[in-house]
């Protein structure tokens, strides 16, 4: 029988694999245990001493986050995102953003592309040329409709390929949300990049976001993403105010017969299944085609269209969340 000390033996049970049954634990090798270490690996397993562990480990974790500190001058940071591109996310973070001004002219809006590899709010809000930079070489941002924007796009040529590593789309993000003269903002509009990877990990971990809007067509294929999206914020401690639901039905501008192209009412399911709101339903409409592609959005281009008041409408119901979720 082998003679072990105490301490000896508390440090070989940091090495037992926790799933190894107490009875297996108490052979080590070839070497037969007493029977009083015995009892002692037992209470040992049921004194909490994993539970400590674990919240050691959170810690350790924990101070390799980054703190989150808010962008000064900002009030309230809405991200717009979706888990796929291609179902009109920019579109409608630009138009939330003028449909925010439209509701209440009294209230100031900001416009930040966060979409390094695609940047879209050059070409949506018809902004071009580099930013000038104030006495603390902090960057204005390019102003139009009323509203302050900041794109990687205008730091680059428009046909460049922005060919990056990780590092330095990390980088480029810190310095979209550090190194901006926003002045003074009630709402700051985030379009973020399609997909749950790293930017959309480092801005959640580096600002306190109010809160997401989801954006998604009614397909299946891109409500599955969207829940991807959805379920991302909710790890990391983000509000999800709601989703909204693109290109929902398609009306002939000869008949005014509608269709539902990409099917209907999927985002209404989804929103059920996660117990979030359906924010609205946004048309697939020639109109909003149109007025994005020649850089006037929709809201400020035909701000009485039936496409334009689906936009207010969404911007009506993240005001109405936003204040729910504060009270």
């Amino acid at each position: 029988m082998a003679h072990f000390k105490c301490c000896k033996f508390m440090h070989i049970l940091k090495y037992i694999p926790q799933s190894i049954d107490s009875r297996v634990a108490c052979t080590l090798g070839r070497v037969q245990l007493p029977q009083v270490y015995c009892k002692h690996l037992i209470r040992f397993k049921t004194s909490g001493a994993n539970d400590r562990l674990q919240e050691k480990q959170r810690q350790h974790m924990a101070r390799g986050l980054p703190k989150q500190k808010p962008i000064a001058g900002v009030k309230r940071v809405i991200v717009v995102a979706s888990g796929k591109g291609g179902v009109g996310k920019s579109t409608t973070a630009v138009n939330l953003a003028l449909g925010l001004i439209a509701n209440d002219p009294n209230v100031s809006v900001g416009l930040l592309d966060a979409d390094v590899y695609g940047p879209s709010v050059p070409k949506l809000m018809n902004l071009k040329g580099n930013p000038e930079l104030t006495d603390n070489n902090l960057m204005r941002p390019l102003v139009n409709f009323g509203v302050p924007c900041m794109s990687m796009g205008f730091l680059v040529e428009d046909v460049a390929p922005i060919v990056w590593r990780g590092l330095m789309v990390m980088s480029a993000i810190e310095k979209l949300l550090r190194q901006v003269d926003w002045g003074r903002l009630d709402y700051l509009v985030v379009d973020m990049p399609p997909g749950t990877g790293d930017v959309q990990l480092s801005i959640t971990q580096n600002i306190p976001i109010a809160g997401a809007v989801i954006v998604s067509t009614p397909q299946d294929i891109a409500l599955l993403d969207a829940r991807r999206g959805a379920e991302m914020f909710r790890k990391v401690n983000v509000p999800v105010l709601g989703l909204v639901q693109n290109m929902s039905v398609f009306q002939c501008p000869k008949c005014n017969h509608q269709t539902h192209i990409f099917g209907a009412d999927g985002a209404r399911e989804l929103a059920h299944t996660l117990g979030v709101e359906v924010l609205g339903d946004i048309p697939l409409h020639l109109n909003i085609r149109e007025t994005s592609d020649r850089g006037q959005p929709v809201v400020v281009s035909s701000p009485d269209s039936p496409e334009a008041e689906s936009y207010k409408k969404v911007a009506a119901a993240v005001v109405r969340r936003l204040e729910d979720s504060s009270s």
